[in-house]
């Protein structure tokens, strides 16, 4: 229920923290219901956390958290509890908030895109250890091992780098990569190649073209994500690795579980990070 009062209103929940601060009553409540109106649940300003949903007290909760502007603000798994639409909404709303906040705000979260859309710092725990601690954009691009890179949505492969920008996977199979602005990994360091699942292309034949890394496989699950599909799909030349694409190209496709398809992923869209 978000540790709201059961004997106040949303309204009056809200309020409660600039009412403790001293502003006046009328004021503190148009700020309470003006934080109300922001999150999608002004028109529940008279209702008791007992009449609210889940998600619905969770803004309210949010809502009394962020009206009283306070200088260090902790929130714990804020967005869990709503569904993935309001989620998108709340948390365009939250990071525009974040953007002019004057104080501290630390943000647990178990969700990668609340932590990389509103943090300008990442520290990423492991088994209760700190495993990277970063800028968002350094965490997406340059993951610092395996359970980050999947922990993201990406494919993660371990493995050794080669001549000429490639990579030995370990447990066999060959990755070919393209030259980038940073200096390589010297030929045998242990490295971690990154492969975003939208890089990730699927055919019924083998496709031509440009230098590219393809494979046969298999595939084995499909996942609806939002407006999208993941593909998880098995090799025996490549660890598994999951592609992301449209239901109308799924469609297009025939996928099943069983189809067998080839897997093509452009040199230029491997990211490979020392380990």
């Amino acid at each position: 229920d978000g540790a709201l009062f059961p004997h106040l209103s949303a309204l009056s929940n809200t309020a409660y923290g600039l009412r403790a601060r001293g502003v006046p009553r009328a004021e503190a409540r148009l700020r309470a219901q003006q934080w109300l109106e922001r999150l999608g649940v002004g028109e529940l300003a008279d209702r008791r956390p007992a009449q609210l949903s889940g998600g619905q007290a969770q803004r309210v909760a949010l809502a009394r958290a962020l009206a009283a502007r306070p200088r260090l603000l902790l929130l714990d798994e804020p967005l869990a509890a709503l569904d993935q639409t309001t989620r998108a909404r709340v948390r365009h709303t939250l990071r525009r908030h974040l953007a002019g906040f004057g104080g501290v705000c630390l943000i647990v979260t178990h969700d990668p895109v609340e932590a990389v859309s509103l943090a300008d710092r990442v520290l990423v725990l492991e088994g209760g250890d700190a495993v990277q601690d970063a800028p968002p954009a350094e965490v997406t691009r340059h993951p610092r091992s395996p359970w980050v890179a999947r922990m993201l949505g990406g494919n993660a492969w371990e493995g050794t780098a080669g001549p000429g920008g490639t990579v030995e996977l370990t447990g066999g199979g060959l990755l070919m990569t393209a030259p980038g602005g940073e200096l390589p990994p010297k030929p045998g360091a242990p490295v971690l190649a990154v492969i975003a699942p939208e890089a990730v292309s699927l055919h019924l034949a083998r496709p031509e073209g440009s230098p590219r890394n393809v494979w046969p496989g298999t595939v084995r699950e499909l996942t609806a994500v939002g407006s999208r599909l993941r593909v998880l799909i098995t090799s025996p030349e490549v660890p598994a690795l999951v592609a992301e694409i449209t239901p109308a190209a799924a469609a297009d496709l025939g996928l099943t579980d069983g189809s067998r398809v080839w897997t093509a992923v452009k040199a230029t869209e491997v990211t490979v990070v020392g380990l």
